[in-house]
């Protein structure tokens, strides 16, 4: 998924910068700002236990799965559903389902009723997020996870993979330049495209892991572990409206949606790290209350936070120290409409070894 703040170009960088501070060979690393997981999944695949957050529902489910999943998925409940599974290895059954998914008839639904041109055609607003076919396909799809949830047919570990799987294969159709915040007026190639559920795979190990969708400030009481890891957003992008359609079809809610894009409700889940007046005290509050070892903070040169406010907080708890990395902005911040010029920024990898 192109995601804003992704680190999958800086995962080296972070793995061996925490590496070189922390001396023990497993810990427990606890992900306060997770996003998609992808930090998370790269430590888990390293073997350490993870703890993994976000105030984004969306998140949550891809953590649960990508984080929270570690074993093979046996879809028992689903044997008189699918014919396919007799006579199957049960290391199959996952892709079986998704395979079985991709086969059920659209319906008009809440995501084509409301994001796709047919069914807003000459209405006050008018929206192409998803191709007519695409936003039937996904109601049918989603429909039929939470119908099978409901009777008990597939448990949790099963449903967020497959609602995972979901929201990651609509992202890959999805008519817009990189997020949610607008639609192209033109259906795009990729846009074209049918949605097909290719299965999101998970790592196998024998670790539990645990995820949350908490406030970070409300989960910091509540969890400790060895390495605290701090990926915050660092300016006064909020994520919840730049992701409201991933969030409306992991929750399925039919909520109220407004204005052109259709944007949902989120006064529940502002990020205080997106407001000036907020991010410092927002911010020690995490790193004075954390029950951690290590404490580790992705930012860069153009967030919210100076680097000396941010050496200052983190001092108070012990020895600071600072790498730093040179890496390509995200691509949506370099579209001409925005204010940012430069095609580089400076990641600063701040921690602290907490006394």
């Amino acid at each position: 998924m192109n995601y804003i703040g992704s680190k999958k170009s800086l995962l080296a960088f972070i793995e061996q910068s925490i590496y070189q501070v922390v001396a023990q060979k497993k810990f427990t690393f606890l992900d306060l700002f997770a996003g998609t997981g992808i930090v998370g999944q790269h430590f888990k695949k390293l073997g350490h236990t993870i703890i993994a957050n976000d105030l984004q529902y969306y998140s949550y489910v891809l953590n649960k799965n990508y984080i929270g999943n570690h074993q093979i998925l046996k879809f028992n409940n689903l044997i008189n559903e699918i014919e396919v599974f007799k006579n199957k290895n049960i290391e199959n059954r996952a892709r079986l389902v998704c395979d079985f998914l991709d086969n059920i008839n659209g319906i008009e639904g809440f995501i084509y009723k409301n994001y796709c041109l047919g069914a807003t055609a000459n209405k006050a607003f008018e929206r192409q997020y998803f191709s007519d076919a695409n936003g039937k396909k996904a109601d049918a799809i989603r429909t039929k996870i939470e119908e099978w949830k409901v009777k008990e047919l597939i448990n949790d570990n099963e449903y967020y993979f497959l609602l995972a799987t979901l929201i990651e294969n609509i992202d890959k159709v999805a008519n817009t330049a990189s997020v949610y915040g607008a639609f192209l007026k033109k259906l795009k190639s990729s846009a074209q495209k049918n949605l097909m559920m290719t299965p999101a795979c998970f790592i196998y190990n024998d670790v539990e892991h645990f995820v949350y969708n908490e406030d970070a400030e409300t989960l910091i009481n509540k969890v400790e572990g060895d390495v605290l890891y701090i990926d915050p957003p660092y300016n006064h992008r909020q994520y919840a409206p730049n992701y409201h359609l991933l969030e409306t079809i992991a929750k399925y809610d039919n909520p109220i949606i407004k204005g052109k894009t259709g944007l949902r409700d989120y006064a529940n889940q502002k990020s205080k790290f997106s407001q000036q007046k907020e991010v410092l005290i927002s911010f020690e509050n995490i790193i004075q209350k954390a029950k951690v070892n290590y404490i580790f903070l992705s930012y860069n040169n153009e967030g919210l936070m100076s680097p000396l406010e941010i050496k200052t907080i983190m001092s108070k708890r012990g020895k600071y120290g600072l790498f730093t990395k040179h890496y390509n902005r995200f691509k949506a911040d370099t579209n001409e409409n925005r204010n940012h010029k430069a095609i580089a920024v400076v990641e600063y990898l701040h921690y602290v070894e907490c006394v």
